[in-house]
């Protein structure tokens, strides 16, 4: 899964460091002749590759990163309630995680990463939720689960000349999980429009 550099730190031993999109961050050094990155020995060279996309293992294996910050948590959802839109494909917007805790019964759980992941959660379970990864979920019988939702923050990073330019560090954006704020009758996306028309649940006549 490929996530753009936003910026870069250097770690205690002096080597860079690119901070990605995600959250996750990835070592890009240059060490001949295995590692020819001569791109990061100086300014330009890193300023030039910020917004380029690189690998990051980490989150196909959807492990949260580090100094996540906490936003809301959903309702607790069961196999009636939960909202329609969380059956089918749908992503975690950029910028932020969420992460799916069962309280009670079974939930299937499938994400587009590399490999696919496809996992049966069970009571007292968690399973993170990597952004802009298409992902659905299934009720396996009797349910009770929520989510989590998470903003990529870089809180504390010095402002050099790697910090992108006009984004105040440690500011995050407004995260949200479209399915989270779904009508779960007409699928409408309730915080930037209204129910659909005959809309049941928005007054409406079905």
């Amino acid at each position: 899964m490929e996530r753009s550099i936003t910026g870069y730190h250097q770690d205690e031993a002096g080597d860079w460091v690119a901070e990605l999109a995600c959250g996750h961050n990835q070592h890009v050094r240059h060490a001949p002749p295995f590692q020819l990155r001569t791109w990061v020995l100086d300014p330009a060279g890193r300023a030039g590759r910020r917004g380029m996309p690189l690998e990051c293992p980490l989150c196909d294996r959807a492990e949260l990163p580090a100094g996540l910050r906490r936003v809301r948590t959903s309702a607790v959802w069961d196999e009636e309630t939960m909202p329609a839109g969380l059956r089918r494909a749908h992503r975690v917007t950029a910028g932020t995680w969420g992460r799916i805790s069962v309280q009670a019964g079974r939930l299937r759980f499938v994400a587009a990463t590399t490999p696919a992941i496809d996992v049966e959660l069970t009571a007292g379970s968690t399973q993170a939720i990597p952004p802009e990864t298409p992902h659905e979920v299934e009720p396996l019988g009797a349910v009770r689960f929520s989510i989590e939702f998470f903003a990529v923050d870089r809180v504390g990073r010095t402002r050099t000349e790697e910090a992108e330019p006009g984004v105040p560090v440690g500011e995050g954006g407004d995260p949200a999980c479209w399915a989270a704020v779904l009508c779960p009758e007409c699928d409408a996306v309730l915080d930037t429009r209204q129910h659909r028309p005959g809309c049941p649940a928005g007054g409406g006549i079905p």
